[in-house]
């Protein structure tokens, strides 16, 4: 069985995969990192049905993602980022129920056996593959057959995150990072118990980071900075831990943040008469007690003899308070 086509990338943009429909035994698909175009074949995911590992990354495939992949119901790692994919991300993406899977029993590895009386009838062995996940790239070879990963980051995908994903109870990664994606995080991410790395970051989502993320309990990444995001940031075992840079970009509040909450989860903000956010009165009064203040004591440090006047007068008054107090008390 062929676990990895990086060696022979050029061949399959020349045949447009054409060989690889013949090999529906097929486990594992890289052809990440070359200058494949195109859009995705349609029958990807018809005829390569057992496929568990696909990963076309870095790569210049354009158009939408075929639906057609949906049909794999044996993938545990889709990786389609860094190319030029648009359009919405399908809502079919709940039948992958590989994904779907909790503490699914599985050995660690994947292994590869090609089928017999094929010219590849001798390669076997365990799979290993590059993947990127929770931001640097590891090569991933005895824990593989534990992972489960969606990465469709730095595309141009449009549209909301279907809801219809957070069926996918099993998925360990979710990266849609880097694309222009709107509307609301689903209410529903809360029930995907599994999930140890979200990355929303740089898209075009708006409204509140629901409550129920804090739920999950195995998250160790969140971003979802440069969105349009606003209110309080759910309060939780691990999110208040996250950095600070996370939840930039947003109209957000609340720890791990430096900006308070009001009551009614808006930024708190002191607006003075221009509404603007800066209490001009006081900024003013502290530049004239700071400026008032060096007036009378920059002379004092730089002219001895105006420290001398100085003091005299100061001892002159002090004998004057002196003398008035002793002739208040006689009389």
């Amino acid at each position: 069985m062929i676990t990895a086509f990086s060696s022979f990338c050029v061949l399959c943009s020349v045949l447009n995969f054409w060989s690889l429909k013949k090999t529906g035994q097929l486990i594992s698909l890289d052809l990440g990192e070359n200058n494949l175009s195109g859009c995705i074949p349609t029958w990807v995911g018809e005829k390569l049905s057992n496929m568990k590992i696909l990963r076309l990354r870095s790569n210049s495939f354009s158009g939408h993602i075929p639906n057609e992949i949906c049909q794999m119901s044996r993938l545990q790692v889709l990786d389609l980022a860094k190319n030029n994919l648009s359009g919405n991300i399908p809502s079919c993406f709940r039948n992958l129920s590989a994904m779907t899977l909790v503490n699914r029993s599985t050995y660690p590895r994947i292994y590869s056996q090609a089928p017999n009386n094929t010219r590849y009838s001798s390669v076997s062995g365990i799979v290993s593959v590059l993947l990127w996940l929770k931001g640097r790239g590891d090569e991933y070879r005895n824990i593989l057959g534990l992972v489960t990963s969606i990465d469709l980051s730095s595309n141009k995908l449009l549209g909301e995150i279907p809801r219809e994903i957070t069926d996918l109870n099993g998925l360990n990664f979710l990266n849609l990072s880097h694309n222009q994606l709107i509307g609301p995080i689903p209410e529903g991410i809360g029930n995907m118990g599994s999930l140890q790395c979200i990355d929303f970051s740089r898209n075009q989502l708006s409204g509140e980071i629901p409550p129920t993320i804090s739920n999950l309990s195995f998250l160790s990444m969140l971003d979802v900075s440069y969105n349009h995001l606003k209110g309080n940031i759910p309060t939780g075992t691990q999110l208040q831990t996250f950095d600070a840079s996370s939840f930039i970009g947003n109209n957000l509040c609340g720890p791990p943040l430096p900006i308070n909450c009001s009551s009614n989860g808006k930024t708190h903000s002191y607006e003075g008469s221009h509404g603007h956010g800066v209490n001009w009165f006081f900024v003013s009064a502290t530049i004239g007690f700071v400026v008032g203040l060096w007036i009378v004591i920059a002379p004092l440090l730089i002219c001895r003899s105006w420290r001398h006047a100085y003091f005299h007068f100061l001892d002159h008054v002090w004998f004057k308070l002196q003398s008035f107090s002793s002739y208040s008390i006689t009389v």
